[in-house]
């Protein structure tokens, strides 16, 4: 019998237009590409660290990362030189705890970013922190400053998307769709547990891809490719037909999503390469500085 469409629907997520792809607000507002992307990536890796911090489940922190991400879509999406990368990033993180099973205070999510976004801990950024985030406290009076910031950008974030902050993650699809075929049995041996490992390590460096993966393409197929590239890697052998059919994924898009995941981390290690001796602007004063640079150094190489 075929499956009830109501019971599918929890597995899909809101995917962007061709339109919110091609046009942002912050292009609207004079920022190139390569810098958005590079605000993007630097937005979504404080994200990622202040999850890890507070110590959020993976599954909360990816949700939180493409929550951000969906923010500074399209043109009627949030700018980088109006909205802080830094707080969007904050409210986010704050509003995927609130809906999960572990929600976290206005403090704890200040305290930690306000440990991220000082200068010794930006030097040393994304290596080990360099001193301990819990000994790290706001003073009273710029505590509820911050706060109520965040829960301005909150609801910022609630009007721009329409409230529409329902993500489904790929992850816990990826665990059951490997033990439906056959590659992860219970007790797990030493090659599933690295088939797995792997395939979750594809999933999560996928959240940062400058394609937007988790934008453009179903969370099945996000599932069903990282799945693939871990089996290729690791030589582990999966069904010899098309198996990926059977989860409705097209070869395609298979193919896409596959290649993209491949890119991930070279693309990744670029940027950060091309940042090593500066911060990347995650402020609207650090972005209005940065594009007054570049208008100086353009200004120069005209002569």
């Amino acid at each position: 019998m075929a499956p009830d469409i109501e019971s599918l629907v929890p597995l899909s997520n809101s995917l962007a237009t061709a339109e919110q792809i091609s046009t942002s607000s912050s292009s609207l507002d004079g920022i190139p590409s390569d810098l958005e992307s590079s605000i993007r990536l630097a937005g979504l890796e404080i994200t990622q660290a202040a999850g890890i911090l507070i110590g959020l489940p993976q599954d909360v922190v990816a949700q939180a990362m493409i929550i951000f991400t969906r923010f500074y879509l399209g043109p009627e999406g949030g700018s980088y030189r109006i909205n802080s990368a830094k707080d969007v990033s904050a409210a986010s993180l704050y509003l995927a705890a609130k809906l999960s099973a572990t929600p976290q205070t206005p403090r704890s999510v200040c305290n930690v970013y306000s440990y991220l976004m000082s200068e010794p801990t930006r030097k040393a950024f994304p290596q080990s922190p360099v001193h301990n985030p819990e000994s790290y406290y706001l003073s009273e009076g710029t505590y509820h400053s911050t706060r109520a910031l965040l829960l301005r950008t909150e609801t910022l974030v609630l009007r721009t998307l329409s409230f529409d902050v329902k993500v489904t993650v790929p992850h816990h699809l990826a665990l059951t769709y490997l033990q439906t075929l056959g590659v992860l049995p219970s007790p797990p041996t030493s090659k599933s547990r690295s088939l797995a490992a792997r395939t979750i390590g594809h999933l999560n460096l996928g959240l940062f891809s400058s394609q937007l993966l988790y934008l453009t393409h179903q969370p099945t197929t996000l599932a069903i490719a990282a799945i693939y590239l871990a089996s290729r890697e690791l030589g582990v052998k999966l069904p010899g037909t098309a198996w990926w059919e059977v989860f409705d994924v097209d070869r395609e898009d298979l193919g896409f999503v596959v290649v993209a995941y491949r890119s991930c981390e070279s693309w990744i290690n670029g940027e950060r390469e091309k940042w090593k001796d500066r911060f990347c602007p995650l402020t609207v004063s650090e972005v209005d500085k940065e594009l007054r640079s570049a208008d100086i150094d353009d200004t120069h190489n005209v002569y």
